[in-house]
C-alpha cells in the first residue's frame, strides 16, 4: 500500500500559505513522488482566509482532499480554530506560540515555534516566518528529503531571496522544539 502524507497549511493572505504548498508540491515532483494541491481563499487579496491542502504519496492519489492532516501549519489562531477538528492523534500542528497556545482538547502533538520573532531577529523581517515553519516541518516529514525541499524552494522563489530563504529554512530545521 502506498504511503500518503496529508499537509494542511492555513492562515491569512500574504503569509505565504499558497507558496509553501507550491514548494512542497515541487519538492515531491522533483523526487518522483505523486502530489496534489487544493487551494481555497476568501475574496480579499491580502489579509483574508487562505488554505492549501497538499497530499504527497509514493503511489496514485485517489483524492486530493486533506481529511486527517498528518501535519498542520497553522499560521494564525483563526486558521487553527477553523481546522483543529480535522486533527487526530497522528497530527502534528506547527504554530507560533505567540499567536495561540495548544488546545488540550485536540489530540494532536503541538510543536510551538516563534517563527515570526525568529525571522525578525535573525533575518530582519517576519516575512520569512513561513519558510522557517517549512524548515521545521522538513525535520518531521516522511517521503520528501531536505535536499528536494531546498531545490523546490529555489525553483519557486525569486533568486534575489534564495540566500535569506535558505537561512530561514535552516533556522526552522535546526530549531529545537
Amino acid at each position: 500500500m502506498a504511503e500518503r502524507v496529508e499537509i494542511l497549511i492555513s492562515g491569512y493572505g500574504g503569509q505565504g500559505v499558497v507558496r509553501i504548498g507550491q514548494i512542497l508540491g515541487q519538492a515531491a515532483v522533483n523526487q518522483g513522488l505523486y502530489t496534489t494541491m487544493l487551494i481555497s481563499h476568501g475574496t480579499e487579496t491580502r489579509g483574508g482566509y487562505v488554505r492549501s491542502q497538499v497530499v504527497i504519496s509514493d503511489g496514485f492519489i485517489a483524492s486530493p482532499v486533506v481529511e486527517r492532516p498528518d501535519f498542520f501549519l497553522a499560521f494564525s489562531r483563526e486558521a487553527h480554530d477553523k481546522f483543529k477538528g480535522l486533527c487526530g492523534a497522528q497530527s502534528v500542528i506547527l504554530h507560533n506560540p505567540e499567536t495561540f497556545v495548544a488546545d488540550a482538547a485536540v489530540p494532536a502533538r503541538y510543536l510551538p515555534l516563534p517563527a515570526e520573532a525568529l525571522a525578525q531577529d535573525e533575518l530582519g523581517s517576519p516575512v520569512y516566518a513561513n519558510v522557517i515553519l517549512l524548515g521545521a516541518l522538513s525535520g518531521q516529514l516522511p517521503l520528501v528529503s531536505e535536499a528536494s525541499l531546498l531545490r523546490g524552494l529555489e525553483e519557486r522563489l525569486d533568486a534575489r531571496f534564495h540566500e535569506a530563504n535558505r537561512r530561514a529554512f535552516s533556522l526552522g530545521r535546526n530549531f529545537r522544539i
